[in-house]
C-alpha cells in the first residue's frame, strides 16, 4: 500500500492535531480500526484484535488523552514521537507475526509498539537510548501486565547480540540503511521492518532474509526520528 496520507512526519506540529477522539477510549479504538486501518488495508484479524486490546491513551501525556485516536503522531518526552496509528498497523502487519516469534524492537519510545507486539509474539526484546523514556515505557507495560518483554538502554544500531538472532526485526526511527548489526542478528528467513533513506525522503521496507541475502518490499514513503547510534 502507498497511501500518500500515510506520510509520517515524526516529530511534533499542533497543525496536525485536528481531531478529538471520544471520550471512550473503547469506542475510540474501534473507531480508529475501523475508519483508519481497514480502509488502509489492515485486515489481519490477529492485528486488528491487537489494536483494539491495547490502551493506546496510556502511553501519551495525560493532556494529549483525548486524542490518542486520532490519524496522527503525538509529541512524547525527549523530543520524540508516538508514531499515528497507521504507521504502527503497518509496520506490525509487515512483520507477519504467528505468536511464536522472537522480536528485536529498535527504539521503546513510549512502549505502545511495543506492547502491540507483545499482543503478538512470543518475545520482544526492545532497546532505547533514552533512559527516561525505557523507565516510562516499562512501568507502562508493567502496569498492563505484559510479562513478555525485556527492556534495555542503549544503542539500537548495535542491536542485542546476545540475544540474537532473532526472528523478527523492527525499527522504528530513521536511518540511511539498515544498521549492519541488525542484519547480522536477523535469522535466515526472517523479516526486518523499518524506514530507510535520507532524513527528509526515508522509505518503509519490509526485507526479508533469504539465502542471507535482502529480498525488500517497500510499503509507504514516511519520515521518522533519526537513529542515533555511537557511530553517529
Amino acid at each position: 500500500m502507498n497511501d500518500r496520507r500515510a506520510m509520517h512526519p515524526d516529530h511534533w506540529s499542533g497543525l496536525w492535531f485536528l481531531t478529538m477522539s471520544p471520550s471512550d477510549p473503547a469506542s475510540a479504538r474501534r473507531a480508529m480500526i475501523d475508519e483508519q486501518l481497514r480502509p488502509r488495508g489492515i485486515v489481519d484479524q490477529r492485528v486488528l484484535a491487537a489494536f483494539e486490546r491495547v490502551p493506546r491513551e496510556r502511553f501519551v501525556s495525560p493532556e494529549l488523552a483525548q486524542g490518542a485516536y486520532s490519524d496522527n503522531a503525538l509529541p512524547i518526552d525527549c523530543q520524540q514521537t508516538i508514531s499515528q496509528p497507521i504507521i504502527v498497523a503497518m509496520m506490525t502487519h509487515a512483520l507477519q507475526l504467528s505468536g511464536r516469534e522472537k522480536v528485536l524492537e529498535i527504539g521503546t519510545g513510549s512502549g505502545y509498539q511495543t506492547a502491540i507486539l507483545a499482543e503478538l509474539a512470543a518475545a520482544v526484546y526492545s532497546i532505547e537510548r533514552h533512559a527516561e523514556l525505557s523507565c516510562q515505557a516499562g512501568q507502562r507495560l508493567q502496569m498492563l501486565g505484559y510479562q513478555n518483554v525485556r527492556l534495555r538502554i542503549g544503542d539500537g544500531s548495535l542491536g542485542w547480540p546476545d540475544e540474537a538472532p532473532f526472528d523478527r526485526i523492527i525499527v522504528t526511527a530513521g536511518a540511511d540503511e539498515c544498521p549492519p548489526h541488525l542484519w547480522e542478528q536477523l535469522a535466515e528467513g526472517g523479516v526486518l521492518v523499518g524506514p530507510f533513506g535520507p532524513l527528509w525522503e526515508q522509505s518503509l521496507y519490509e526485507i526479508h532474509k533469504i539465502g542471507g541475502r535482502p529480498q525488500s518490499r517497500f510499503l509507504t514513503a514516511c519520515r521518522f526520528v533519526p537513529l542515533v547510534s555511537a557511530a553517529g
